[in-house]
């Protein structure tokens, strides 16, 4: 009597193998759980990240309009500054009071 008998072993045994199993199973949802945070927190970095290049791209096109529309003004006033000054010498030279080479040359002058 000192020892259990068939049954009493089988009863043991199975306790003994339904708790590895129910604490494996607790372990791996555990672990699960974990990577599936990690992997969570890292698409959220990833996303952040994404953000911050997507502002940095932005600003960078922002800054190119910006310096591109500066420049544009500029260029403008310097065409119309030529072209009204060309006019000036058309209507000098059509009043005669510009010869032909003299219409000529400040023209080149102008254009050159």
């Amino acid at each position: 009597m000192g020892r259990p008998g068939l049954i009493g072993m089988a009863a043991r045994t199975a306790v003994v193998a339904g708790t590895a199993t129910a604490v494996s199973g607790r372990v791996q949802h555990r672990q699960q759980e974990k990577y599936y945070e990690q992997s969570q927190q890292e698409a959220y970095a990833a996303q952040q990240q994404q953000a911050a290049m997507d502002q940095a791209a932005a600003q960078a096109v922002a800054n190119a309009q910006a310096a591109q529309a500066a420049q544009a003004p500029a260029a403008a006033p310097a065409g119309d500054d030529m072209m009204a000054k060309l006019g000036q010498l058309a209507q000098l030279h059509a009043q005669g009071i510009l010869s032909d080479e003299e219409f000529a040359a400040a023209k080149a002058k102008l254009l050159s």
